[in-house]
């Protein structure tokens, strides 16, 4: 039986090794940049987006680098109450000069999201807030240490902003030197002019050299349809689309509408490796599809939601499409051929 007793015992091969490497080099580097006044959970996020971290530890990284390196202040809360407008808080944490600050909300679907409060495109991402999850507020002053009690204050105030209340910004949260910055791919995207291809073969002359030297602008995109504009939803580095929702026009959602919707589904994700559909009736997350048969209260005209959650989501409105049709009466013909064949759909 291998021994745990050597603390280096994990690094004795060398693809766990290299991966070790890889990760201290890539925390380093968010030190570096938490030390250069940016936000942890833009740059965890933008390591995310980059595959450069996986999901899995970027609690570990959180606490590491706020906890141990930086000295932030902590304060977690199962949310009691929730707030709606969750776009709001960046609005109000946005004038908080004195403090920086990040949220780690534990998504009941989704696992841990980090979040920067005072960024409109970081709190996107969470789609909704939901009662007795965990939330923690990690609140400091990048290298700098910070007040402790100005920190824990301005922590417990975001807490009170999820929770759906109004927070008093305190003087002591304005004034300072931790200022909302724009993360730096983002500005970058924004604010980098675009390039005219060079031409290729020999430099023109006169005339033509000078309608070579003009920078052609690119096109307006042409107006998109809703379908495609459902599919683009999801903004990138986003881990959860909007939820959908699909009506019921059967007279009772029964066990072939089920089975219709397990073979859909079962269809998207082996097309999709690595998306996930979660399914919601009446506010509740349904694991298992049968319980919507078994229960008998999924009615006509009752509403059932989806959500996709991963990488590269894709078809999402093909997927309502086919949804919507096996919700109906004519769910059947998502049920010819053999039991266990998958339906190639998309």
């Amino acid at each position: 039986m291998r021994s745990l007793s050597n603390q280096f015992e994990g690094l004795a091969d060398r693809g766990s090794f290299n991966a070790s490497v890889r990760h201290i080099k890539t925390v380093i580097g968010a030190i570096e940049a938490v030390s250069s006044k940016e936000n942890l959970a833009d740059v965890i996020n933008g390591l995310i987006e980059g595959k450069t971290l996986d999901k899995d530890d970027v609690l570990p990284v959180v606490n590491m680098i706020l906890g141990s390196k930086f000295k932030y202040k902590a304060v977690s809360s199962n949310l009691l109450s929730v707030a709606q407008d969750i776009a709001s808080i960046a609005t109000e944490t946005g004038t908080w000069n004195g403090v920086d600050l990040v949220v780690v909300y534990h998504h009941p679907d989704v696992g841990p999201l980090v979040v920067n409060p005072k960024n409109p495109q970081s709190l996107e991402k969470i789609d909704r807030l939901t009662r007795s999850e965990l939330l923690v507020v990690w609140a400091g002053c990048f290298a700098k240490d910070g007040d402790a009690a100005i920190l824990e204050d301005a922590a417990r105030a975001v807490v009170e902003l999820f929770s759906g209340h109004k927070a008093k910004a305190k003087p002591s949260f304005l004034k300072g030197d931790c200022s909302y910055k724009a993360p730096k791919s983002a500005a970058a995207a924004k604010s980098a002019p675009r390039k005219a291809a060079a031409p290729k073969g020999p430099p023109a002359k006169g005339k033509k050299a000078a309608a070579a030297a003009v920078v052609v602008e690119e096109a307006p995109e042409p107006e998109l349809k809703p379908a495609i504009l459902a599919e683009r939803a999801v903004k990138p580095g986003s881990r959860m689309t909007p939820m959908y929702s699909v009506n019921v026009t059967n007279e009772l959602f029964h066990n072939g509408n089920v089975e219709a919707w397990k073979r859909i589904i079962d269809s998207y994700t082996r097309k999709n490796v690595g998306l996930e559909v979660l399914v919601y009736y009446d506010g509740e997350r349904i694991t298992n599809l049968n319980a919507l048969f078994k229960w008998g209260k999924v009615k006509h005209g009752s509403s059932i939601q989806f959500a996709i959650t991963g990488e590269e989501i894709k078809d999402v409105a093909k997927l309502q499409r086919y949804l919507a049709q096996g919700a109906s009466h004519q769910f059947e013909a998502f049920l010819r051929g053999p039991v266990n064949a998958v339906l190639q759909l998309f």
